[in-house]
């Protein structure tokens, strides 16, 4: 029985190899006998602080003082005393002696006298931190003697430690007793452990051990004392030796001495009561103190009183000691964001103090904060931690962002708030690198393609730049779906002038990213059209486009044809390399061949691509005056050989093939390129030159619509149309001009027949995919055969001249 009521005193009667935490080491200096050592536990590996005490047998007076000190330390709470965790009691044998040890386990803490040491704090912020720890400490003590009627008895330098916070804790509470006022008559020692106490500590009635004025006194009387000791020492930085030091005042500030003096009062009755101490003098007012004192009651305050706090918390944080904001403010902010007692201005501040951190501390004191709070509903703090992403997004991890951050940040471009939505979009160039590929593919690029048609045109241009910036993340097949009909199709054709120039932008940026096929058929023609745009920066910036694109193209030219070594000399003195050397030369070359389609099919190249096809038709669709016509006599001699080069050459790969899931892009019109014909199909082949009869009909052509009839007449073609007259009404292309389609061409992005995937951000605007091979180019029709739909090349010779003068 005596055995068991021991180990509920001491703790735990398991010996020290029991004891579930690990003995480090020691610090230079503890209370009375007592050894202060580091520790950490065996669980997790979270760090202690570990006292112990070691007596020659179970009945020292030590040893019985600790034991009181330990079931006191278990009994009393207070957020200024020191927070009790275990205890133990165990014998150890040294040979031939055995030895008693307690052993106290606490919460992390340090002596006083060296973290004063460590700090090195002076002047007013040395000032500010005494202030603020002596606080502490007189309100352990006041609950001590007010609320609890107990007397510590030996409040001192050493009785107090230093937590990680900063937080000044009281301790030693082997001397600790009851105050017996009431029983006046009795002449026994009120504190029964007073001997361990230092002489230099003890007030003149505690000397003298008159125990009934000390029962006659106040509860606080010898506590007060002891707190006058402490105010001496911490000024000074001197262990008190003896009591008459204490006269010495030179060192103690002027707006405390009156209250230090009162607190030394040889009258019992006169000492400062501990609760008065903090309230009455004006040294406890000060920044610091007043700032940590509205933390800790922050749950108190209305939101008026927040707001205004935290806006002036940045700029008073600069002020403060550097240490006690980083070990006590920054730890204070983090709880009160996390729990929802802090204002959204709170989180200027938490990022601010955050800065001063080491990249190290950063990650583990910060970052884990900042990623539960957005998780937040509060729309204000998705505001601030979306406007201060660049001051700690590098520092999440990948994992971290893809699991965690991205699916809260997501929310935002949904948000009826365009704020938000643009800040959510902003974020998203610190975070995307950091997203895997299938959050980008699958979340990121469907959310980007809603917002490049948002009602904000704000919204809309930064979503192209955006896209721009985050091409190099993507991998290869969703740049090749995505950027160039997001740029073109979207961005190019915006309403709002800086989302016209961002597309242009970003087609720069991502140029490394296209081949020259993709540069020629799809964006120089969508870039060229800006060149005449109403604002002159967009104008601008297509100009700059256009030159380092057709550099990029001629750089392609040059690499692929220039090697070959051969030429071929036209009519009017120009050369032009096999293949298409010169677009335009080839096209108009193309439209003088004569002979069945079998024997033109057999020059042909081996493949003919849809991008080409649409180079080809720009081309002959473009000539500038009527001069062109000879040219084109001219040089139909040199087609054949011409055509026998280019078999040699192989045609280039489509850049928008079948398996991209893309398909290709023509100014708004879906060509089938395995259609039966060409777009070409309604060219006549020219006959014998009949100048003066061709004359004639080109003329009455002029002046009459082309109707589509079943059969159709074979214009012979002349020479030379030198002479010929024009009408800015006329059309000079009429003639040759392909049927009028029976259905217009439908809008780029209309198409209801063709279902969206639902994982392709922009198949809504994409062409479909070829279904058949192409047509040689080469393979011509007769302007006799039947009627067809309409064809790209046709299509584009009646805009030309439906819209050009001549």
């Amino acid at each position: 029985m005596f055995k068991f009521l021991k180990d509920v005193v001491s703790g735990s009667g398991a010996g020290v190899k029991d004891l579930p935490y690990n003995i480090g080491e020691p610090y230079s200096s503890a209370w009375g006998s007592w050894t202060h050592s580091r520790g950490t536990s065996k669980d997790d590996g979270s760090p202690v602080s570990i006292f112990s005490i070691t007596g020659s047998n179970a009945n020292d007076g030590h040893l019985a003082a600790a034991r009181n000190g330990v079931k006191r330390l278990r009994t009393v709470r207070h957020p200024n005393i020191l927070s009790f965790l275990h205890s133990t009691e165990t014998e150890i044998s040294d040979g031939s002696s055995t030895k008693v040890v307690i052993y106290i386990v606490t919460e992390p803490v340090m002596p006083l006298a060296e973290k004063i040491k460590e700090l090195g704090l002076q002047g007013v912020q040395r000032n500010e931190y005494y202030a603020w720890g002596l606080s502490r400490i007189a309100k352990a003590v006041s609950f001590l003697n007010n609320d609890c009627k107990l007397v510590h008895g030996n409040v001192c330098l050493e009785s107090v430690v230093v937590t990680p916070t900063l937080d000044w804790k009281l301790h030693a509470f082997d001397a600790l007793s009851e105050f017996d006022g009431n029983n006046e008559v009795s002449t026994g020692p009120m504190l029964q452990y007073e001997w361990i106490v230092g002489s230099q500590y003890k007030p003149m009635e505690l000397a003298k051990s008159d125990w009934a004025t000390i029962r006659k006194s106040p509860p606080w009387a010898i506590d007060s004392w002891g707190l006058g000791c402490l105010i001496y020492e911490i000024f000074t930085g001197l262990k008190l030796s003896k009591t008459e030091e204490l006269r010495n005042t030179a060192s103690i500030p002027k707006s405390l001495l009156p209250d230090y003096q009162r607190l030394l009062s040889s009258m019992p009755s006169r000492r400062l009561n501990s609760s008065k101490l903090v309230e009455n003098c004006e040294y406890f007012q000060n920044k610091l103190v007043d700032t940590i004192h509205f933390m800790e009651i922050l749950n108190l305050k209305d939101s008026v009183e927040k707001d205004t706090f935290f806006r002036k918390l940045p700029t008073l944080a600069e002020q403060l000691p550097r240490e006690i904001v980083l070990k006590k403010l920054l730890p204070l902010l983090a709880s009160a964001l996390e729990f929802g007692s802090a204002a959204a201005p709170a989180l200027t501040a938490y990022l601010k103090m955050g800065a001063w951190l080491s990249s190290e501390e950063f990650n583990k004191k910060v970052l884990p904060t900042i990623v539960k709070l957005f998780a937040s509903n509060d729309r204000a703090i998705r505001v601030g931690l979306l406007q201060h992403i660049d001051q700690y997004g590098e520092s999440l991890s990948a994992q971290v962002v893809d699991e965690q951050v991205y699916p809260h940040v997501a929310t935002g471009f949904s948000d009826t708030s365009a704020f938000l939505r643009e800040l959510t979009l902003k974020s998203m160039l610190v975070l995307a690198p950091k997203l895997s590929q299938r959050t980008l593919s699958g979340s990121l690029l469907k959310y980007l393609s809603k917002l490049q048609v948002d009602e904000e045109p704000a919204i809309r241009t930064n979503t192209t730049i955006l896209l721009g910036n985050i091409a190099s993340h993507l991998n290869e097949g969703t740049r090749k779906r995505v950027l160039i009909n997001a740029f073109t199709v979207r961005a190019l054709r915006d309403t709002f002038p800086s989302a016209r120039g961002a597309g242009i932008m970003a087609l720069c940026a991502t140029s490394s990213y296209y081949d020259a096929q993709e540069i020629a058929a799809r964006i120089l023609p969508n870039v060229v059209v800006l060149t005449i745009d109403p604002d002159s920066d967009v104008r601008s910036k297509a100009f700059q486009a256009v030159e380092q694109f057709l550099q990029i193209v001629k750089q392609y030219h040059e690499k692929t044809y220039v090697g070959d070594g051969t030429e071929t000399t036209t009519a009017s003195g120009n050369t032009s390399l096999p293949g298409n050397a010169s677009i335009l030369g080839w096209a108009m070359s193309s439209l003088t061949m004569k002979g069945k389609p079998s024997e033109q099919a057999a020059h042909a190249p081996p493949k003919s691509t849809s991008p080409l096809v649409s180079a080809v038709s720009n081309a002959s669709s473009v000539v500038p005056d009527i001069q062109s016509t000879t040219l084109i006599s001219r040089a139909s001699s040199g087609v054949d050989s011409t055509y026998h080069d280019m078999d040699d050459q192989p045609a280039p790969v489509s850049p928008t093939s079948s398996t991209d899931g893309w398909g290709e892009l023509e100014n708004g019109i879906h060509e089938d390129p395995g259609s039966e014909k060409d777009g070409w199909d309604d060219m006549l082949p020219l006959e014998d030159e009949k100048p003066s009869p061709a004359l004639a009909n080109i003329q009455a052509a002029q002046k009459r619509p082309v109707i589509q009839t079943k059969s159709q007449v074979s214009i012979p073609r002349p020479k030379s149309t030198s002479n010929v007259g024009k009408d800015e009404d006329d059309d000079l292309w009429g003639s040759i001009a392909a049927p009028p389609p029976k259905v217009g061409a439908k809008p780029l992005h209309a198409n209801p027949s063709a279902t969206i995937d639902s994982d392709d951000p922009w198949a809504a605007i994409a062409a479909p995919p070829p279904t058949t091979r192409a047509k040689p180019l080469s393979a011509g029709r007769g302007r006799g055969s039947k009627p067809s739909g309409l064809k790209l090349g046709a299509q584009r010779i009646n805009r030309a001249s439906s819209t050009q003068k001549f």
